[in-house]
Formats: structure tokens, C-alpha cells, sequence
């Protein structure tokens, strides 16, 4: 199994599993071409990959690597390769933005495997690392079963204030 310090011939990657209800692939992988330069050339632990898990993954992949190379100068880097055996990162470095907010990742109480499978840590980590807005956290805010201190906490850190 690697490790953060001992990867061996793997690479820095996340898996994310969707809803195909809410979003497509085809939206994933525009997000994933928009947020980082597919042609910077990195060592293997941090190149830029996709992994698909079938074919259509792979054609749809293919294609808007196709299409993403016209609009850049520089060649792209990005490799595309069947998904493999995928290793979760260590538990320090789970949702560790949110890790960082000490007092609320304590009183959330979740259990290891709770903080890998929680999809309330993963919606706190990206609010508390800056990703969201005061408004899409009050939107969302019913739904994540958050204390009142919690709320409050979370939205001193995206620059609302505390509830009223």
C-alpha cells in the first residue's frame, strides 16, 4: 500500500463518485480541464491523469482531451488510464482543510470511516477551504444537521457572520 512518503509508481489522485442525476461526466471532466494546467510536465506522483472505468468514460475522456488541445499552446500532458486499485490517502490527510478547523472537525464526532464517507465533512471541508459562498452555504445549511455553534463557525470562516 503506498504511502505520502513512499508512493512508489502511484499517483497523487482523487476518486469521486456523483450522482449522474445532478451532474455528468462530461461536466466533471470540464471541471477537471478548467481547474489546473493540463500541460505542466510533473513527476509521476503529481502529473495529470484521468481515470476511466469503462469505455464510454474513456471515448468521452479521449474526446474532450481532443477538444481541450485546440484551445491550448502548449501540448497537454495529461494521461488517461483504466482505473485501478485506488488507495485512499492516510487519515491525516483526509478532508484536511477541514482538519485544520479543529474545534468543529472535533465536534462533528465521525468516526474514521465516517470521515472518508461523510457527505457533510466533504461539504465542510470545501466551505471551510474557501469553496462556496456565504449564500450556497445558507442554501444548504437544512440539509447538513449542523449545530447552531457549528452554522455559526462555518460561516465566520466564508465571511458571513454568526446566524441571528
Amino acid at each position: 500500500m503506498p504511502t505520502y512518503h513512499a508512493l512508489g509508481d502511484h499517483t497523487e489522485s482523487v476518486q469521486i463518485q456523483y450522482d449522474p442525476k445532478q451532474t455528468t461526466y462530461a461536466d466533471l471532466l470540464k471541471i477537471f480541464w478548467q481547474n489546473h494546467d493540463p500541460s505542466a510536465c510533473l513527476s509521476r506522483q503529481y502529473m495529470s491523469a484521468i481515470f476511466y472505468h469503462n469505455d464510454n468514460q474513456k471515448a468521452l475522456a479521449e474526446e474532450t482531451m481532443q477538444k481541450e488541445s485546440q484551445n491550448r499552446k502548449r501540448p497537454i500532458q495529461t494521461k488517461i488510464a483504466e482505473a485501478e486499485r485506488f488507495y485512499d490517502a492516510e487519515d491525516y490527510h483526509q478532508k484536511y482543510l477541514l482538519r485544520q478547523q479543529r474545534g468543529l472537525f472535533n465536534s462533528l464526532e465521525l468516526s474514521k470511516k465516517e470521515v472518508l464517507n461523510s457527505h457533510i465533512a466533504a461539504r465542510l471541508n470545501g466551505y471551510v477551504g474557501g469553496y462556496g459562498s456565504p449564500n450556497k452555504f445558507e442554501k444548504e445549511l437544512p440539509n447538513l444537521g449542523l449545530s447552531v455553534e457549528q452554522a455559526n463557525y462555518v460561516n465566520q470562516l466564508i465571511g458571513r457572520g454568526p446566524m441571528s
